[in-house]
């Protein structure tokens, strides 16, 4: 939801403004900004609670205090609650996110579950700038003489500021006098070391318990995520971790009495897996499934965008955000937020390198998923975010929920290992039994650029024009194609250092 531009020092309220006309495809509901002494702040907002109400920036009952949201505050009810709903004024979940920084300061920040990236001037014009603890939403800052300049992505930064453009670190806050301050962790510090080596435990020894509490914590987490004001669906890639969330979404939404069956959204090509699966996944829910079928053609028209618009040349990320941007392109003409299965992977050990040396021992395993998760927001989070507010579409992640993530972290890793009987992510598997088709359940792990199909279309010839010599006949491997990539990326943002944005190196010249 959204897109934010902050200035603290000497505002140059042209440039200010500029770079929020530059992520304008963020927010193309309404428009705001404010400037508060040596303080600028500037809002494109994606409508989705209170569309009437929310206009921001947010303004204090002090009426010098306000507050620009990218985001969501998935706990604003239970806030209102505890802070007494006579202090609110709009429907807006952000507004949770102002009346707790009026109450508690900084430290409210922990109060806060959900994504999101927020400017706020308090009562004396003193700015504050903070980050979600996993870094679901994106922030960039440049640290000038005279002036510090914060955005929700790279294009927002002139080309003079992008030496200095870096990411702004995920649960940080940062202010002119503190500087910048940890508030959170993305994995809570209690399940970050790695466990003991135990005796193997087989799926047969596994508590009902354990199962039910899994699926309890996941059940919770979508649900939470299914507050909107507007049209909501769900990206069904037809693999197992969107099939779930999408059997939760559908169970919800028939519960509270939605007008029309869940809306849900698949793209491959015409023969490929995730379409089929995702066909299954629908007709079994009785969703309001819709299509992209997506052919060579337009995979190649793509390909250049997707590099643009996520903002990054790594190459699976490349390769899977072109059927994500096809799939967003046509979502949003119908809903303004989805769901999708981000991070499931992640926590429950689903990627065939994880059960590969070096990982086989436990403690290795989680070690890898503990990195795997702190490091989330440099790429996937990063492609999830931009495909979608590419077309002012938000998408919401509940398996990166803060319960889900300390749940699944804290679980022992000899339970997520493939053994006898046991295939990857068994344990999500039989959480839900009972919930989908028993071949979505066992259906096998395919990553979403092969699923979909977009690996195959790419390797045939999706790469030809993207070479300084022309359109070649010749397959390109990985490094040749982010090589490609990273000339596109690099045309796009000239002087941008990758190490400081994207937490990577350039590729190697040969």
């Amino acid at each position: 939801m959204c897109g934010i531009v902050a200035a603290v020092g000497e505002i140059d309220l042209p440039l200010c403004r500029e770079m929020l006309a530059r992520i304008a495809h963020r927010g193309p509901d309404d428009t705001g900004e404010t400037h508060r002494k040596d303080v600028w702040l500037g809002h494109q907002r994606l409508s989705i609670m209170d569309p009437p109400g929310g206009h921001q920036p947010l303004v204090g009952p002090d009426g010098r205090s306000c507050l620009v949201v990218n985001g969501e505050i998935y706990n604003h009810l239970h806030l209102r609650e505890e802070l007494g709903p006579e202090r609110f004024t709009t429907g807006s979940d952000s507004e949770a996110a102002l009346q707790v920084l009026l109450v508690d300061g900084p430290a409210g920040l922990t109060r806060l579950r959900g994504m999101f990236t927020l400017a706020h001037v308090d009562e004396a014009g003193s700015l504050l700038v903070a980050r979600d603890a996993l870094g679901v939403k994106p922030l960039y800052w440049a640290r000038k003489d005279g002036c510090v300049l914060f955005a929700s992505e790279l294009r927002a930064f002139n080309p003079a500021d992008h030496p200095l453009a870096e990411s702004f670190p995920p649960g940080c806050c940062w202010t002119p006098r503190g500087g910048l301050v940890r508030f959170a962790d993305a994995v809570p510090p209690r399940v970050r070391p790695a466990r003991r080596p135990q005796e193997r435990i087989t799926p047969d020894q596994w508590d009902e318990t354990l199962l039910k509490t899994v699926r309890e914590t996941i059940v919770s987490a979508v649900e939470d995520r299914m507050m909107s004001d507007v049209g909501i669906g769900v990206f069904l890639s037809g693999g197992l971790d969107s099939a779930i969330v999408t059997a939760v979404a559908a169970e919800y939404a028939t519960r509270h009495g939605h007008r029309r069956p869940l809306p849900t959204f698949a793209v491959g090509t015409p023969s490929s897996p995730d379409l089929l699966a995702a066909r299954v996944v629908a007709e079994y829910l009785g969703t309001e499934h819709h299509e992209v079928v997506m052919t060579p053609v337009d995979a190649v028209a793509a390909l250049p965008r997707a590099v643009r618009a996520i903002e990054h040349f790594d190459v699976h990320l490349v390769r899977s955000a072109v059927p994500n941007l096809l799939l967003a392109e046509y979502a949003s003409q119908h809903v303004r937020a989805v769901l999708t299965g981000e991070g499931a992977d992640e926590l429950f050990a689903g990627y065939p390198d994880c059960h590969r040396e070096p990982f086989l021992a436990p403690e290795a395993l989680q070690a890898r998923l503990v990195e795997t998760v702190q490091g989330l927001h440099w790429e996937n989070l990063q492609r999830c975010d931009r495909t979608t507010m590419a077309y002012g579409l938000e998408a919401r992640v509940p398996f990166l929920d803060r319960d889900v993530i300390e749940l699944a972290l804290s679980i022992p890793p000899e339970h997520k290992m493939i053994g006898p009987g046991a295939e990857e992510k068994k344990l999500l598997r039989d959480a839900f039994t009972g919930w989908l088709p028993e071949e979505i359940l066992r259906r096998g792990k395919l990553q979403f650029g092969h699923g979909s199909g977009a690996k195959d279309v790419l390797t045939a010839g999706l790469t030809a024009g993207l070479t300084a010599a022309g359109p070649t006949q010749t397959a390109m491997g990985d490094a040749e194609e982010e090589t490609a990539f990273y000339a596109l990326w690099r045309d796009e943002f000239p002087g941008v250092d990758p190490v400081r944005a994207l937490g990577r190196s350039a590729p190697r010249a040969e």
